[in-house]
């Protein structure tokens, strides 16, 4: 006799992963670029630019983290209290409730007489039946209650890879002109690369995606230098 063992699934959790690879990554990328392409149009010390690159790299993973921390804990927290909203309902409620299943499975193509036998099971158990209305009435899913300390570790060290990508330059040259030319010419390519990749796995045209990205980063980077200069010496 054959045993079917359950099928784990993980897709939820490596979509949230990815998420958050996203975010940290993409902003990493981005900010410290556009920092140190910015100071280097105002000051002569590479050791400048660096020293504050690695200040907003250690402050934007943190605030990044923190950031995706709440949002976990904001989504577990909304959960629980729809949650308790619908067992509420189904308690002082119940033909309201069993009405809403009623036109859950009418809007599935269920026949009313299978509509009739299934709201009697499903109503029966009213955990079941709560759980039925919290993904089919509400279309939440229950989340993770430890996504939230994974996404602020991810988003954090996502960013903070992210951040020493463009600020390395500045460590191998010996001005911040120089380093800038090659931060951007790393950054860049770095932008397109994870640009194309992030695009091919959320299904989105790859090479405008790469496009998009890089052309973001490059945009916030030309700001960033432009304003820096037209500042240089006036303070």
């Amino acid at each position: 006799m054959n045993h079917i063992h359950p099928h784990p699934e993980t897709h939820l959790s490596s979509s949230a992963m990815l998420q958050d690879i996203v975010i940290g990554l993409s902003d990493g990328l981005t900010v410290p670029f556009a920092l140190a392409a910015g100071l280097s149009g105002a000051v002569q010390s590479s050791a400048l630019v660096i020293t504050a690159g690695l200040a907003e790299i250690v402050a934007g993973s943190i605030a990044m983290g923190l950031g995706g921390y709440l949002a976990g804990r904001t989504e577990v927290e909304h959960y629980q209290a729809e949650l308790d909203r619908e067992h509420r309902e189904v308690q002082e409620v119940p033909h309201v409730e069993r009405a809403e299943v009623d036109e859950l499975l009418a809007e599935m193509g269920l026949s009313e007489a299978t509509r009739e036998q299934a709201v009697r099971e499903l109503t029966s158990d009213p955990d079941q039946w709560v759980r039925f209305m919290m993904k089919y009435e509400l279309g939440l899913e229950k989340p993770d209650p430890r996504q939230a300390w994974k996404s602020a570790v991810t988003i954090s060290l996502a960013y903070a890879l992210g951040g020493l990508i463009p600020l390395s330059a500045y460590f191998l040259t010996a001005t911040p002109a120089e380093g800038l030319v090659w931060s951007a010419v790393i950054t860049i390519v770095c932008l397109l690369v994870f640009g194309y990749i992030k695009s091919r796995i959320t299904g989105q045209p790859p090479v405008m995606g790469a496009l998009k990205m890089a052309g973001t980063g490059a945009l916030a980077a030309a700001a960033a230098f432009l304003v820096a200069r037209q500042f240089e010496g006036h303070f």
